[in-house]
């Protein structure tokens, strides 16, 4: 039985670089990379925020296109009507040139209409959204972080809002406001925005407030919190640099199931006669001058219903699949 001995040798060991495989460097994904690859396999989701993204951009260049398609919101075609009746001919009047048909007695193109409505319905509800995040979120924080009094006045004021008739309340105030039409350096349409924007903006804040309150009582004890506070961290760094991140997930939620709340809000007044008034286009106020002669032309009510319900629809789906990608304990 032979054995081999190993040879001394004094030449250098080379190397082939070339042959050595390197493994790919595995590259880790942060929480919005994992939330955003959640929310694509949500094809209802996407379906939602794809139909969100063509509504706001179509609201915003509103004028642009019926510009283009020689269309306006306020010129009356009194001449395209039936003289005895008052109402367009055939199913509605639409034609090559309205699309969506005319409104009875006036004229006006509905297609304009529901677009320049769009315009103020989303303007209105996405403010009125911000404003009551921003104070939600803000007194919600401050009255789960310190406690103590603080957090008992907080949230009795919140108590009181929840319990407040909001609905009777607007209706009143814009009533005693209905006949201001210039306010500042705002006048006509944009005022009547502005109160309403005030209003369901202030009187909603109560619902995320309850909600930025729970959260912060719960991440407050962590120990994050307490390793921050232990390296001298102030309460203000607390709050913006530990709390709020961690609160983005539920604020992004909230806002995107709040905004068709809003819309509905602001539909619900416009059409009871408070909130948008005429000639300015709105969602609402065309369902409540359409109930009148909704019997005989069914498709100016048609219009507006669809716009408002598959608006609502498109944010509460995104809405859910988002709060669904945010959750990383959902099953879906």
């Amino acid at each position: 039985m032979s054995s081999t001995t190993p040879v001394e040798s004094d030449e250098p060991l080379i190397v082939d670089v070339d042959v050595i495989e390197v493994p790919p460097e595995i590259a880790g994904r942060s929480l919005g990379q994992i939330a955003w690859r959640r929310l694509r396999r949500d094809k209802v989701a996407m379906v939602g925020g794809i139909f969100i993204i063509l509504l706001i951009v179509t609201a915003i260049l509103a004028p642009v296109i019926t510009k283009i398609l020689g269309i306006d919101p306020y010129d009356f075609h009194t001449d395209l009507l039936d003289p005895e009746t008052t109402f367009p001919p055939g199913t509605g009047g639409i034609s090559g040139e309205h699309w969506l048909g005319i409104e009875p007695v006036s004229g006006r193109d509905i297609l304009a209409r529901v677009l320049y409505g769009a315009r103020i319905s989303l303007s209105i509800a996405i403010l009125a959204t911000i404003v009551s995040v921003l104070i939600g979120v803000v007194l919600g924080s401050i009255a789960g972080f310190f406690g103590g009094k603080t957090d008992t006045v907080i949230s009795r004021i919140m108590d009181i809002f929840l319990a407040f008739p909001v609905l009777l309340f607007s209706i009143a105030l814009l009533f005693v406001f209905g006949n201001v039409q210039q306010l500042g350096p705002f006048t006509g349409v944009t005022v009547r925005a502005g109160l309403l924007v005030v209003i369901i903006g202030v009187f909603s804040w109560a619902y995320i407030g309850r909600v930025m309150r729970g959260q912060v009582l719960s991440l407050r004890e962590k120990e994050f919190i307490d390793a921050s506070r232990s390296l001298g961290a102030g309460n203000g760094r607390l709050l913006a640099k530990e709390l709020l991140p961690n609160l983005m997930a539920p604020i992004l939620v909230y806002t995107t199931l709040t905004i068709p709340t809003n819309i509905l809000t602001e539909a619900a007044l416009s059409f009871l006669g408070v909130g948008i008034q005429e000639p300015d286009p709105s969602w609402g106020k065309m369902l409540s001058t359409a109930q009148a002669t909704v019997q005989i032309d069914p498709w100016y009510m048609l219009f507006p219903g669809l716009a408002i319900f598959i608006s609502v629809l498109a944010f509460n789906l995104f809405g859910d699949g988002l709060r669904d990608a945010l959750d990383p304990k959902s099953l879906r």
